[in-house]
């Protein structure tokens, strides 16, 4: 049974760096059921649609489905677990597959999804790479679709590549994305012909494979070589023996330099079959018409020849059981200058195909709360001064390979071995003692309220997420569940959650065969294979015993923030229900009952100054600041008694630094809002700064600095913004002597008067009760103490820009010779009386954007993925900028300035074309309308507007300003922005220059 995302994401809050087989989670937050209309009426005259795909319902009965069969679906055969009868299930003649569901959020939306099981595990020798080459191809040309011709073609439909339009391919298949935002009839019906066009019957010529060869090189490039050496190191070594070991899905360069036409097709004909392949679609529209739509498209596919069988994963050799107490059979070390240190073992198993039961998800379950159990531990040794920054043990199925329970933990200093032994000495014990009901029962309350929301938002679920959710059981050979049923299972499981229960269960999960791991090293004469061997297999002495069975803090031990206020205003912002509330000490507040989301609210809060506040000097202050504020707690409230209140509830704690404003925010429910606001108020109220996350944070950021000069990118995420604001050094990534001179002492003296200057601004949107959010915000916000003002000096601090001209700033970087990295950057106004100006220019920089994907990726294969974006800063004064951004060959990048500085000159000397403007206006149409129906994308229009009125009225604008524009106004501001030389930048591998 594939689980609830967010209640997976419960289970392990603390993620590391991912080993090679961890699971990416989809987010299911998006836009809610029942959209409510744009909330103003010039917005709703040109976002509305013309019709809706409920119309087609009428179209479809004339023809039913043939094929579907919701008595025995195909998804459940073997399983006991209650079917979603939401979703409807067939199967062709053929033997392709489908599942088809009506759902309507967001609105008018369709999400299709085609999986066929051809990955990276289904190629030969000599085939490494040509899963994910074939992904690229069919993109490329195809029976419906000209060369070049999709993407342009989807983003005149509304679909944005990258985000709408997308593919992605494992190990195990290869899955074809579109969220066809306006599903009208012919919309539908034409992707529907498209997608099955490509998937059937793609164009795979010499001709093509020449265009798409350098693409998926250049993105295997930009993949960073270092990141991939560990990556292949740390696949062979733990699946070593099997097919993945030998596998990966980018592939390697001979392989993809010797690919022909003739062998793609074979790769295409041999796999991409209907047998092979199922159909998921998900959407505002009758599921039987959806149906319909899939055996009209897919029921005369046939490919001749016998069907291939799938290879077995597991074909190389079983796993041999080592016998000894910890039975290391395979240890590598990789030696990585500038690299962090990492450990990642691994406890392997065979893998077996399972019967999804209902008692088989119960395992799982208890699987979740021993992990989390360990996990909380070993984060709480790291908090309490252990030798690793942060620790983790996982369980996965990978890739139909293995059963493995992972442990990645990051060691704070070079003494890898010590971090090492802590982190066992903490696995070691609970294996050697049941945990307490204790800690089970606060494990179980954690994961309990993410079943008990994921019920409360049951009617508001994506559909892509939905369709994405079917897909991975597909994959993993199990079920669905609604979150209902998953809740109803999860109570089950309760009465097996006891200690001795949960004792036995921990140690099946660390009994394996063979334990095998890597062990990532900055320093090549730090150690090696026989050294780290040694270490893993190293017994750790016990002594420590790491159950709590002590109360947990809760609210009610907490005293109030002050004296609860009374609204001295309480006055409509013209959009929607949206109040503002204002209290007696300054706070004001936005409340909004959107009326369409159950169980979803989002709190905001800003304060303070933001980046303002700081000196040229405080960089380091600021970097650490942004880690550490949460964990340094409240009042007399630490990091672990943060964990404790929040047992049980929805809560958040996120930290940010913005251009004008420091803020905080969450996501949570009606239930936890009041307990939630307090959390905020206290940090303002009463600030704390323990010395231990402060510590721990200038450990990560260390660990990070010693990362950045290893490649191009790194470079740029360490330099970059310094730079291209004219060397300003609030902006400066500290060094690592600025970083140790950052001393609890000094970091309370920068921060605490921070915390207390600088009106609040309060936003509560959602599933909520506006009169009790009122009160709950008078009784926290209300009560705070008034504020003291914003210091001149920092309320004068303005945005700068670098200076322009035809100079190029070089920097260096340390890793491979065949990385580059190039950008060139243009100034634009700020400030928000221009909202519709930096709107169109967002547009521009889209257009701008397509162009340059044309030239360095799809016409020179330079470049995987150029990037062209805006930054606008709306509440400082300043300047902000367009960007082109591109990792590339060292000898491309002077092609990267010429070719960027021509479409900029064309822009400004000529426009762009009414296609141009169709293909990036028509997909911020439907990205409005989207969002539109959601509180969130309100909540971040406003913020701010208690103190400037202008985001209340740029609301009114905003469809306009992203969806009607003309050629002349796109070359006036290209003229006005891309006149000027503008300002170029390029990091190149040590030893070289411009002119080699």
């Amino acid at each position: 049974m594939t689980w609830l995302s967010s209640a997976k994401r419960a289970f392990a809050p603390l993620l590391l760096i991912a080993p090679v087989a961890l699971l990416a989670q989809s987010d299911p937050s998006q836009a809610p059921k029942g959209a409510g209309q744009p909330a103003i009426q010039n917005a709703e005259q040109i976002l509305r649609n013309a019709a809706r795909i409920d119309d087609l319902s009428e179209a479809g009965a004339e023809r039913q489905p043939q094929y579907l069969n919701n008595e025995e679906p195909w998804l459940y055969q073997g399983s006991d677990l209650p079917q979603d009868k939401e979703w409807l299930f067939g199967e062709l003649p053929n033997g392709l597959r489908y599942a088809v569901r009506k759902n309507r959020v967001p609105a008018n939306q369709v999400s299709i999804r085609v999986r066929v099981d051809a990955g990276a595990l289904h190629e030969r020798d000599g085939e490494q790479g040509f899963a994910h080459l074939l992904e690229h191809m069919l993109f490329r040309e195809s029976k419906y679709l000209g060369q070049g011709e999709a993407v342009p073609t989807w983003q005149r439909l509304g679909a944005s590549f990258g985000s709408d339009t997308n593919a992605e391919t494992s190990p195990t298949h290869t899955v074809y994305k579109l969220d066809l935002p306006d599903g009208r009839k012919g919309n539908l019906q034409e992707s529907m012909k498209l997608l099955s066009g490509m998937i059937q019957a793609p164009v795979l010529s010499p001709e093509n494979l020449a265009l798409d060869v350098p693409i998926v090189l250049a993105e295997r490039r930009e993949s960073g070589r270092a990141d991939r050496r560990i990556y292949d190191t740390t696949r062979e070594t733990l699946y070593a023996g099997t097919r993945l070991a030998d596998r990966s899905t980018i592939g390697t360069v001979e392989s993809l330099q010797g690919a022909t036409a003739k062998s793609i097709q074979a790769f295409h004909q041999r796999w991409y079959r209907p047998e092979n392949t199922v159909v998921v679609v998900v959407g505002d529209a009758d599921p039987l018409l959806l149906a319909k739509l899939v055996e009209d498209n897919y029921g005369d596919w046939t490919v001749p020849g016998k069907p291939t069988p799938a290879p077995d994963f597991m074909d190389v050799a079983p796993l041999r059981k080592v016998d000894t107490a910890f039975p290391v059979d395979k240890a590598r070390t990789v030696a990585e200058p500038g690299q962090p240190r990492s450990i990642t073992y691994a406890y392997l198993r065979e893998w077996e195909p399972v019967q999804d039961t209902v008692v088989y998800n119960e395992g799982l379950m208890m699987d979740a709360v021993a992990t989390a159990i360990i996990n909380r531990r070993l984060e709480e040794r790291a908090r309490s001064g252990g030798s690793y920054l942060a620790a983790e043990v996982s369980q996965e199925d990978v890739s139909r390979t293995a059963d493995v329970t992972f442990v990645v933990l990051i060691p704070l200093t070079e003494d890898w071995q010590s971090a090492l032994d802590d982190v066992k000495l903490v696995i070691d014990d609970s294996l050697l003692r049941p945990p307490s009901q204790a800690e089970i029962d606060r494990e179980v309350a954690e994961i309990d309220i993410s079943f008990i929301n994921q019920v409360e938002q049951e009617d508001i679920q994506a559909g892509s997420y939905l369709a994405d959710r079917l897909v991975g059981a597909v994959d993993i050979r199990e079920a669905v569940a609604s979150p209902t049923v998953a809740k109803q299972i999860w109570d089950g499981a309760k009465r097996r959650f006891t200690p001795e229960q949960m004792f036995a269960r921990t140690k099946m999960l660390f009994t394996s065969p063979v334990v095998r791991g890597v062990l990532v090293t900055p320093e090549p004469a730090e150690a090696d294979d026989a050294v780290f061997t040694a270490a893993l297999a190293r017994p750790v002495e016990q002594g420590d015993d790491f159950r709590s069975d002590k109360k947990a803090l809760t609210f009610a031990d907490l005293p109030a923030i002050g004296e609860p206020a009374q609204p001295v205003s309480r006055k409509s912002i013209g959009v929607y229900e949206i109040e503002q509330v204002e209290y007696p000490n300054g706070v004001r507040a936005l409340v909004w009952n959107s009326g369409n989301e159950p169980g979803r609210v989002t709190v905001n809060v800003r304060f303070g100054s933001g980046w303002r506040a700081f000196t040229g000097d405080q960089a380091a202050f600021a970097e650490i600041g942004e880690i550490a504020m949460v964990g340094t707690g409240f009042g007399d409230v630490s990091q672990n008694g943060l964990d404790e209140l929040a047992t049980g509830r929805k809560f958040g704690y996120e930290f940010e630094i913005g251009d004008a404003a420091f803020s905080l925010h969450a996501r949570t429910r009606m239930d936890d809002l009041e307990d939630q606001l307090y959390l905020f108020a206290a940090k303002l109220a009463a600030p704390r700064y323990d010395a231990n996350p402060i510590l721990r944070a200038k450990a990560s950021a260390r660990l990070a600095y010693d990362r950045y000069a290893a490649t191009a990118a790194g470079v740029l995420n360490r330099d970059l913004e310094y730079y291209l604001r004219g060397k300003d050094g609030r902006f400066a990534t500290a060094n690592p002597a600025e970083i140790e001179a950052v001393t609890p002492e000094a970091y309370e003296a920068v921060w605490d008067p921070l915390m207390r200057q600088g009106p609040i601004e309060v936003i509560v949107f959602g599933d909520i009760d506006v009169e009790k959010t009122v009160a709950y915000i008078g009784q926290t916000f209300g009560a705070l103490p008034a504020r003291e003002p914003i210091p001149a000096a920092a309320a004068q601090r303005t945005l700068g820009f670098a200076d322009t001209g035809p100079d190029v700033q070089v920097l260096y970087h340390a890793g491979d010779s065949d990385e580059a990295a190039a950008v060139f950057a243009w100034p634009t106004d700020a400030g928000a009386d221009q909202l519709p100006e930096s709107r169109k220019t967002d547009l521009l920089s889209q257009i701008f954007g397509n162009r340059l994907l044309e030239v360095m990726r799809e016409r020179v294969g330079a470049s995987y993925a150029p990037n062209v974006g805006i930054q606008w800063p709306e509440t400082v004064e300043g300047q902000g900028y367009v960007i082109a951004i591109a990792t590339l060959p060292p000898e491309m990048v002077p092609v990267f300035f010429e070719e960027a500085g021509k479409i900029a000159n064309d822009l400004a000397t000529n426009g762009p074309t009414e296609d141009e403007i169709a293909r990036v206006t028509e997909p911020m149409r439907q990205l409005l309308r989207r969002l539109s129906s959601g509180h969130t994308f309100f909540l971040r229009s406003l913020e701010g507007a208690t103190q400037e009125p202008a985001f209340i009225t740029g609301i009114d604008t905003m469809a306009a300003d992203y969806t009607r524009t003309t050629p002349a106004e796109m070359q006036a501001l290209a003229q006005k922005y891309f006149g000027g030389e503008g300002w170029k930048m390029a990091v190149l591998p040590e030893g070289t220059s411009l002119q080699d």
